[in-house]
């Protein structure tokens, strides 16, 4: 039975539990506030990161607003 997977956060590779989803993904990056999150190539409402399951070889990408004049 295989205890871990591997996956990919912003280019970073991280080992996650089996069964992890997008927020332990998030909390294992430490990420920081404000970002919009791609799993994938697909946006990933943050309401949806709790029920979002990741599996082996997933990528999760966080796209941070830029601020300009």
């Amino acid at each position: 039975m295989k205890v871990s997977m591997k996956i990919t956060i912003n280019g970073q590779h991280f080992e996650l539990a089996d069964n992890a989803n997008v927020a332990q993904g998030l909390t294992q990056f430490a990420a920081k506030e404000p970002f919009a999150v791609a799993l994938n190539g697909q946006f990933i409402p943050r309401s949806q990161c709790d029920t979002t399951l990741l599996n082996e070889g997933d990528s999760i990408e966080l796209l941070s607003p830029i601020q300009g004049g």
